[in-house]
């Protein structure tokens, strides 16, 4: 696993809480889940998965987010308590930046503050270069998801 990577100057970590945050998070967030309609759109259901917990943690230069790792915290019985990681994704044109190992670190202190037996996430099967950044990580594969989509469910 790589070391901490330093924060450059005039960067820094911290959550997206108010609205004006949650907007400045719509052009990181677009580009890994383009089917979001809108930054209103976003808002909208991160609004609504506040009530599970969901919070946003972005890597901020002045208030521009260039990266960002959308997470909650969770318990099942499967793994106990643990902090899952829905979004991470950092915008194009900051990739190689190690913003992604940033943001791993930050939400691995959280759940480890939050007494969290793991931190978890999942990637495609086919998004060979995520992988190699997960494992780069020290993180390992542990599962296989599988999914069904529900006629008349909720979009």
């Amino acid at each position: 696993m790589n070391a901490t990577p330093t924060m450059p100057a005039g960067f820094a970590i911290r959550h997206a809480e108010s609205e004006a945050e949650l907007q400045a998070c719509w052009s990181a967030m677009h580009q890994l889940r383009p089917h979001l309609q809108s930054a209103q759109d976003m808002a909208q259901r991160v609004h609504r998965m506040r009530e599970d917990g969901y919070r946003i943690l972005a890597a901020w230069r002045g208030e521009e987010v260039i990266a960002l790792a959308g997470y909650r915290l969770q318990e099942n019985l499967v793994y106990g308590r643990f902090l899952y990681v829905d979004d991470l994704v950092t915008l194009e044109s900051e990739r190689g930046g190690e913003w992604g190992a940033r943001l791993i670190d930050a939400t691995t202190r959280i759940a480890e503050e939050a007494g969290c037996m793991k931190l978890v996430l999942d990637t495609g099967l086919s998004n060979a270069l995520a992988q190699r950044f997960y494992f780069r990580q020290g993180m390992l594969t542990g599962a296989m998801r599988f999914s069904k989509v529900l006629q008349g469910a909720a979009r």
